[in-house]
C-alpha cells in the first residue's frame, strides 16, 4: 500500500508530500497520514513544508466519499476542519509549497498554512462550493474571513470564483509566486530563516495571536457536526 503523505526531512526542515492520486484528493486516511506525519514534526521541532505534486497541491475532498452520504460527507468535513485548526495552533511553523491547482479543501490548507509559497502557470486556486451546489460550511466560513481579503471573499465564498495565482496572491490564498522548479528550494530556504527563531516565543506568540479565531474555529467546526452542506 502506497503512502498517501510522504515524511521526509530535508535541511532544516520536515516536509510533508500529498500524494493520493491525479487530485490529491483530502480523504480520511490521507487525513490519518497527514496527523500521523505531523505528530513526527512536532517531535521534530523543525518547520514544516506542505506540498503535492508538480501541477497538483490539491483538488479537495475525496468525491467518493463526499457524494456517498450527507453525514459521511459532514464527518469528513470536520475532520479536514480539524487538520485546518491543528495547522493554525502548530508548534512550528508552517510553509505550504503550493505546487499546482488547490481547490476547495486543497485552498483551505493554504488558508491554514502561516506563510504560502505558489508557483507560476496555468493553475486554479479557489473555492468551488457554491458552484458545486455546497453550502459552504461555518469552519470555511471562518477559516476565509480570516484570511482573504474583504473584496476577495466575497467573490471566492459567494459567488465561488476560481482565480490564477497571481490573482490568488492579492485574494490572500498565497503569499509569494515562484517558477516550478525553484519551489522547493523557496520554501527550504524559509524553513532555514525560521529554523532560528525561538520555538517557545514562537508557538505561543501563534496562540495568542490567533486565540479568538481558534476558539471561533472550535466552535464552527462543533456547529458543522451538527448541520448539512
Amino acid at each position: 500500500m502506497s503512502e498517501l503523505v510522504r515524511y521526509e526531512v530535508q535541511e532544516k526542515a520536515s516536509l510533508l508530500t500529498l500524494a493520493n492520486g491525479k487530485a490529491n484528493a483530502v480523504s480520511h486516511a490521507l487525513i490519518d497520514e497527514m496527523n500521523a506525519a505531523l505528530d513526527k514534526a512536532e517531535e521534530a521541532g523543525l518547520p514544516v513544508i506542505l506540498t503535492g505534486a508538480p501541477g497538483m497541491f490539491s483538488g479537495g475532498f475525496d468525491l467518493e466519499v463526499m457524494r456517498s452520504s450527507m453525514d459521511e460527507a459532514m464527518k469528513l468535513v470536520c475532520r479536514g476542519s480539524e487538520l485546518s485548526h491543528r495547522l493554525l495552533s502548530f508548534p512550528t511553523p508552517v510553509i505550504a509549497a503550493c505546487s499546482g491547482h488547490a481547490v476547495a479543501k486543497g485552498a483551505f490548507l493554504l488558508l491554514s498554512s502561516d506563510i504560502r509559497i505558489g508557483v507560476k502557470g496555468d493553475f486554479k486556486i479557489g473555492l468551488n462550493e457554491v458552484v458545486i451546489g455546497m453550502t459552504m460550511h461555518h469552519a470555511g466560513l471562518s477559516l476565509s474571513q480570516e484570511r482573504l481579503n474583504r473584496a476577495y471573499f466575497e467573490r471566492s465564498v459567494l459567488c465561488g470564483q476560481i482565480f490564477a495565482p497571481e490573482e490568488a496572491v492579492a485574494a490572500g490564498f498565497l503569499d509569494q509566486l515562484v517558477e516550478p522548479e525553484a519551489l522547493i528550494p523557496a520554501a527550504l530556504a524559509v524553513a532555514g530563516q525560521l529554523s532560528n527563531i525561538d520555538s517557545r516565543a514562537h508557538h505561543q506568540t501563534k496562540l495568542k495571536a490567533r486565540a479568538a479565531w481558534l476558539s471561533s474555529l472550535s466552535e464552527a467546526i462543533e456547529k458543522d457536526r451538527h448541520s448539512s452542506l
